[in-house]
């Protein structure tokens, strides 16, 4: 061990290979071939002396380490050694004539001049980043080496200055100019070497603190992501320091220094464009107070790598989750378990299978037996499996509110049960568990039933183990019927007490105990008869109780459809049942209120009537819970008010009608068959639907079009309600007669068929079919929904026509259009329920049939002329808030969805069928536009862009003639016009006129059968006058010839234009020369054109086409 620290040092050479390697590089020794110095080019070395054993033996050291990690500790103690001769006096000198001596200064030396090597090094060269390393690591070591030698006082509040210190206070200062070198590999090298030594060290000078947190603040402003993520990889460090001393020194100057350097680092984690330096962040930051929103909030980053970064790194050590708050857990197992990436959702699902559980398992096991196994099993293993640790899982993501339906909760017990085989062997279900059910317990027995019952396909075995832990049919309703009586209790015990908070609760958690029971018995077999029957006649009881919250009744009325049967006998039973029920309701909740000298009532003051003199201001606002009534104050013989009264009908109806939804919702027969359901539309439905309360009005109407769905004649009856409901209705109102519009006229679309002719008149009016009459009207409404105000309505409206559209039921292209403008149009850019509803139905529609593209490339042109204007006007006013999406944009897309290659059906090869003419219609439509209406210059660029990128078919006979010919007579006048008025324009319309013409004539060649069926491999010779004799020697020779001729006239000079027939077709390239002029004199004349159309049309080539 050396003593104390000297000057000077002796330093042996016996090292065999000292010479040798004294001419190492980083990058490579010095006995490289002739052939290599050769090809590298010239580098200029700077005089850096004589060679010593010293740089020998650090050269070498460094080349070893940059070979393999593997033996970095070996040349760490290596290096140290040498570092000790330099800089210490060995006790014990041993001194011999002729070595050479070296001291710290020459060390230091050595050391920064092999570390220079390593800037040059690009990023790909491992090389590189293991030279790093092997620094730091130095580094470290020795450092921790000079703290033991001088064994300072622990108390003491700075540490000496040691060799090591000094040594990496030199190479941070030499490195610290070269980070803001021009070339972007120093740059990177300098930074990451800086950011490493900041991470392996525990202390650094003062001053270079300061400076070395400035130079990396510029840095994270790098341009090149590589240089910044190094910088933030070195500022995270730094910033945790500061805020370690700020905690134990309040009186600190660093507070603006932490906070500098924390806000700079926050706003890049949220706004770099880098997903890497996001990562890096995200894993660099400490875990603060301030940064811990900042970091969870990269739940819902852009890129997958750094969300599952967040899952699978941070949230695992960041500590117990119990320290979260409420909203981020539920935030993030939401977010996570949701995503779109499968990576991450395993990682969020190993989350809170693994370590959340653990977070509980830990301090909550009690009693020996699990202490000894904790102790056994070890702090890196799973703790054993504890029923009150998933109980307090559970009660920590809020059970009752996220374990409804569609809750985060269900999905995230689900991939538990799906890891974790030792809890589904560990938990058991027996009389204990079920005498004292809680919101937690019974939501694992319903998770429990509901994975082993999903996955009993993949394994069978879990079906035998579920049989054996849960209780059999018959048992199970007694324990449901025990648990609702609690439940009507709790009911009862909150509407009794006004400000009864915690019985308010009581009665919330009671729900929710029976509607995971309910759930449970959805999914039992009712072949025992004597468990059926126990839960008919409970289910049947259960459904009498006004009291029965709704969601506990809808499940009911679903338990009690499963029992009666599939059948229809069981059907007709099941609607019987359910009617009986919601006449009791309704007179038990009337006859609560019923004075006792007021035994008759009149009948027009019953629930059938649905009449209230309460105005809508006096409704009350939980009408969706009539179980909670007041307490009755006749009791002491007074008579009860009028109001009360009117509230206790509205609450008989809303109840009765709630149990009439449920029910049409679950039956399938035909309205006029059932005797039962026609009595309840006349007795309930239809009052209800007569009401002037609103809350009534709508039930009611949501009941009648349920029953519309039953029956077709009352459909057709009742459309032209639902109709003026939504032209005179509220927004609510509206959103409800849209949808069941809809589902009517999916359910019935006969509804919008024709009329057929009529015999009686005239010939011609006797073979056309006249339009229903009821179209019009369903046009208009849904036409008014798109330009609703109303976000919800306009959304209803959109996503119902897109599915009206997609069934072919609807086929206007008014309404087409309009939904392609309201797609684009900035104000429903707050929208996102119709944007995303649109965003899908487009191109689905447009590329499931060939019909449905045509009739979008009909409507492009009215759309972008559309929205051009309106372009026009959102740029000048500038009140109007977000973007609109620029009109290059839209016409790209119109052309991908009308793009018949991808329309279903079309394969795409020559003489197959085609995806129809929808470019060839599109192209049709372009060119009348720019002949016959005025358009603006940034409308006509993007007709002539979208002109660019069109695509045709191979095979003439796959177009029709009459397009074709219309776009060959608009593209000769397109030239008479002058439409194209620069060169990008002019080429494109001769490209188009090329590609058709091509196309006439190879698939004329090819019908011919010649040999000749390619137009440059076609050897004819040139005409020397029109009409000559020589060239028609044959009949067909003067279309070839001609063809021929236009083909040479139009063709381009330069080599943009690939005129090679592919088997996908003739694709119009986009490209084109900017500023090159072509002359357009060459393009056919109106009378070439002419005669080639009426070749086409001859008879003897009828069968061309």
């Amino acid at each position: 061990m050396p003593g104390r620290v000297g000057i000077r040092a002796s330093l042996s050479s016996t090292s065999r290979n000292s010479r040798k390697a004294s001419k190492e590089t980083l990058k490579a020794h010095s006995s490289t071939s002739t052939a290599h110095r050769t090809s590298s080019p010239a580098v200029d070395l700077p005089d850096e002396g004589p060679t010593t054993t010293l740089r020998a033996h650090v050269s070498a050291l460094f080349g070893d380490a940059q070979r393999s990690t593997a033996g970095h500790r070996k040349c760490v103690v290596n290096l140290r050694k040498v570092q000790e001769d330099c800089c210490y006096e060995p006790v014990k000198p041993k001194k011999k004539h002729g070595e050479e001596e070296f001291g710290e200064e020459e060390f230091a030396t050595e050391v920064v001049r092999c570390v220079g090597r390593v800037l040059a090094v690009k990023k790909s060269e491992p090389v590189g980043d293991r030279s790093v390393r092997f620094l730091g690591l130095f580094l470290k070591y020795a450092a921790d080496k000079d703290i033991a030698i001088l064994n300072p006082d622990p108390d003491a509040t700075t540490l000496p200055e040691t060799p090591t210190s000094r040594l990496a206070t030199l190479v941070l200062t030499t490195l610290l100019p070269l980070l803001h070198a021009k070339d972007k590999v120093v740059r990177f090298r300098s930074t990451q070497i800086v950011s490493h030594i900041i991470n392996t060290l525990d202390t650094l000078d003062d001053s270079l603190f300061h400076l070395l947190r400035l130079t990396l603040l510029k840095r994270i402003r790098d341009k090149e992501p590589s240089v910044r993520v190094q910088a933030v990889y070195g500022l995270g460090r730094l910033a945790g320091e500061v805020e370690n001393n700020d905690a134990e020194n309040s009186d600190s100057d660093d507070d603006d220094v932490a906070g500098g350097i924390l806000s700079k680092l926050l706003d890049v984690l949220q706004n770099d464009q880098s997903a890497e330096v996001r990562r890096a962040l995200l894993l660099g930051l400490p875990f603060t107070p301030a940064t811990l929103p900042y970091l969870l909030e990269r739940a819902r980053d852009l890129d997958g790598a750094t969300r599952r970064a967040l899952y699978a790194r941070l949230l695992p050590a960041l500590g117990d989750f119990r320290h979260l708050s409420l909203t981020h857990r539920e935030k993030l197992l939401r977010w996570g378990l949701r995503d779109r990436d499968e990576n991450v959702r395993k990682a969020t699902a190993r989350l809170f299978r693994e370590r959340w559980i653990e977070d509980c398992a830990g301090p909550q096991t009690s009693g020996s037996e699990n202490t000894e196994e904790n102790a056994k099993s070890g702090p890196n293993q799973a703790a054993a499996p504890s029923f009150d640790a998933l109980l307090e899982l559970l009660e920590r993501v809020d059970v009752v509110n996220s374990g409804i339906e569609g809750g985060i909760a269900l999905e995230a017990m689900d991939s538990f049960w799906e890891g974790r085989p030792d809890y589904r062997e560990f938990i058991t279900f027996d009389d204990a568990f079920w005498s004292e059910l809680s919101p937690e317990s019974v939501f694992i027995a319903r998770t429990f039933n509901s994975y082993c019952r999903r996955a009993s396909n993949d394994d069978g075995r879990l079906v035998t183990m579920l049989e054996d832990k849960m209780p059999e049919v018959t048992k199970f309703a007694f324990l449901l019927e025990r648990q609702l009586n609690f439940l009507i209790e709790a009911v009862r015990a909150a509407a009794a007490q006004e400000d009864g908070d915690d019985q308010e609760e009581e009665s919330v958690q009671r729900e929710f105990v029976v509607e995971q029971m309910l759930h449970m018995a959805l999914t039992f077999d009712y072949s025992d008869e004597v468990g059926r029957r126990k839960t008919f006649s409970l289910m049947r009881e259960a459904l009498a109780m006004p009291e029965l919250p709704e969601e506990s009744t809808k499940l009911v009325v679903e338990v009690l459809r499963l029992v009666c049967g599939e059948d229809a006998k069981g059907e007709r039973e099941f609607c019987g049942v359910v009617l009986e029920a919601v006449a009791e309701v309704h007179d038990t909740i009337l006859g609560e209120t019923q004075p006792e000298n007021d035994e008759d009532v009149d009948e027009e003051e019953s629930s059938h009537s649905a009449k209230s003199e309460v105005s809508e201001d006096g409704t009350p606002g939980k009408t969706g819970k009539p179980g909670r009534t007041r307490s009755n104050q006749g009791a002491n013989g007074m008579q009860i008010d009028d109001e009360e009264r009117a509230i206790r009908e509205i609450m008989v109806n809303m109840k009765c009608l709630h149990i009439a939804q449920c029910m049409l919702q679950n039956i399938q027969c035909e309205l006029e068959e059932n005797v039962h359901l026609i009595t309840m539309l006349n007795n309930l439905v239809v009052p209800a639907v007569r009401s002037q309360e609103a809350p009534i009005r709508e039930k009611g109407l949501i009941c009648l079009g349920l029953c519309c769905l039953l029956g077709k004649n009352l459909a057709e009856e009742n459309l032209t309600l639902f109709l003026h409901c939504f032209a005179r209705g509220h927004p609510a109102l509206q959103t409800i007669a849209l949808q069941i519009i809809a589902d009517i006229l999916t359910t019935h679309p006969s509804l919008l068929t024709p009329v057929p002719p009529s015999a009686s008149g005239s010939p011609a009016k006797a073979e056309q079919e006249e339009p229903n009459p009821l179209l019009k009207p369903v046009l208009k409404a849904f036409s008014k929904a798109l330009k609703s105000g109303e976000a919800q309505v306009q959304s209803t409206g959109g996503t119902a026509l897109s599915k009206l559209m997609l069934s072919q039921l609807i086929t206007d292209t008014d309404l087409l259009k309009q939904i392609v403008v309201a797609y684009y149009d900035p104000e429903t850019s707050a929208n996102s329920t119709l944007r995303q509803a649109l965003s899908y139905f487009l191109p689905v529609y447009c590329h499931s049939r060939k019909e449905n593209a045509e009739r979008m490339s009909k409507v492009a042109v009215p759309v972008i002329h559309a929205l051009s204007s309106m372009k026009e006007a959102f740029a000048e006013d500038e009140d109007m808030d977000g973007e609109m999406v620029s009109l290059t944009v839209i016409g790209g897309m119109l052309v991908d969805w009308t793009d018949p290659r991808k329309i279903v059906g079309a394969d795409g090869h020559a003489g197959a069928e085609a995806g129809g003419d929808s470019h060839l219609l599109l192209a049709e439509e372009i060119l009348e536009r720019l002949v016959t209406s005025q358009t603006s210059k940034d409308e006509k660029k993007i007709y002539f862009s979208i002109l660019s990128k069109l695509h045709f078919p191979s095979n003439v006979a796959s177009a029709s003639p009459e397009h074709l010919r219309t776009v060959l007579e608009l593209l000769a006048e397109t030239a008479d016009t002058k439409v194209a008025t620069d060169a990008t324009s002019r080429n494109i319309l001769t490209k188009l006129q090329a590609a058709l013409l091509k196309l006439i004539h190879d698939s004329a060649a090819a019908e011919r059968g010649g040999e000749e069926t390619v137009l440059d491999e076609t050897i004819v010779p040139r005409r020397t006058a029109a009409g000559s004799d020589e060239d028609k020697e044959e009949g067909d020779d003067d279309v070839t010839m001609q063809l021929r001729r236009e083909m040479e006239q139009t063709k381009i000079e330069d080599d943009e234009m690939d005129e090679s027939p592919d088997a996908e077709g003739t694709i119009l390239g986009d490209e084109t020369v900017a500023g090159t002029d072509v002359d357009v004199t060459g393009l056919a004349d109106d009378d070439a054109v002419q005669s080639l159309l009426d070749s086409i049309d001859d008879g003897d080539d009828e069968d061309l086409l």
